[in-house]
């Protein structure tokens, strides 16, 4: 049994080799079936960073009147953290919502300048809230309209910020569709080109599998070199991307940041490099033996 692994083992390894061109072609086909396997990866985090960037967008907030004290505002802010549908509230005094908007405008010299002639501070302290789902603003919206509230509430901005709210949620429904649409017709192309292309590879091996049937080789032997190959093709096509794709997202990894700051996509390519590793090399050896097996299966028909 070990005489016949390590046959079939030394016939694959030397088939690679002794067939230079057609296994420089399979390799070339995996190496793109890889990478789109990578890319997918890579654009899902991209997505999620965009998905996450843009909910934090989706926001609606509750004004307080100019005499309303702190200790007030944050017993709301209590009050409305046991709503369900909450997911995240922050609180803006009306120091730090002036020292935001110089922050914003330092550089406009007419906004400045009308700041100075206001003389006191126009801004008004804030709970700017989060919730998980679209749906739910109508709720947190009703919640300020009890009595209770009549006193301490200068405005709700839900009404105003509705059509942003519901466009944002919108988007990112439509952009986790796209990348599920996109992941699925990646996936068929690249099993579909790699199997051809295996398959053309193991046609001019045809007539050496039907001598080696006619002396008695059985399914096992004959099939296992074709195999051996195949992995040889995956794992040499996952490293030649594993090396392309840490070149390429180190240099543009910084050209990234520019359009979408806060995106460090080499930060993020480091952090799950274990990961992404196991994809490419799963899906070159896969993909490469998976294909040689179904090719093969018409040679081993009785």
């Amino acid at each position: 049994m070990f005489t016949s692994i390590k046959r079939i083992f030394k016939s694959g390894w030397q088939s690679f080799f002794r067939d230079g061109g057609l296994a420089a072609a399979t390799v070339f086909i995996l190496v793109l079936a890889i990478s789109l396997a990578t890319s997918l990866f890579l654009f899902r985090g991209l997505s999620q960073f965009l998905i996450s960037s843009l909910k934090e967008k989706a926001d609606i907030s509750v004004y307080f009147k100019e005499e309303v004290p702190e200790i007030d505002i944050l017993e709301v802010r209590e009050e409305l953290a046991k709503v369900p549908e909450v997911k995240e509230i922050k609180y803006v005094s009306r120091e730090k919502a002036l020292a935001d908007f110089i922050q914003r405008h330092k550089d406009n010299p007419v906004l400045m300048a009308s700041l100075e002639k206001v003389g006191r501070n126009p801004f008004l302290a804030s709970l700017n809230i989060m919730a998980s789902d679209v749906g739910q603003y109508q709720t947190i919206a009703n919640f300020f309209e009890k009595l209770a509230f009549e006193n301490l509430v200068e405005k709700v901005n839900y009404y105003q910020r509705k059509p942003v709210i519901e466009r944002i949620f919108s988007l990112t429904s439509t952009i986790n569709q796209a990348f599920l649409f996109l992941s699925v017709i990646l996936a068929v192309v690249a099993i579909l080109v790699t199997f051809n292309t295996i398959r053309l590879a193991i046609y001019n091996s045809g007539e050496e599998i039907k001598i080696q049937r006619l002396v008695g080789a059985s399914n096992w032997f004959i099939r296992g070199p074709f195999l051996v190959q195949g992995a040889i093709s995956g794992i040499l096509a996952a490293l030649i991307c594993l090396l392309v794709f840490s070149l390429i997202i180190w240099g543009l990894s910084p050209k990234i940041e520019i359009f979408f700051p806060g995106l460090n996509i080499f930060q993020f390519f480091v952090s799950n490099f274990w990961q992404i590793t196991l994809i490419q090399f799963a899906t070159g050896i896969l993909l490469g033996v998976i294909s040689s097996t179904i090719a093969t299966r018409r040679y081993l028909k009785v």
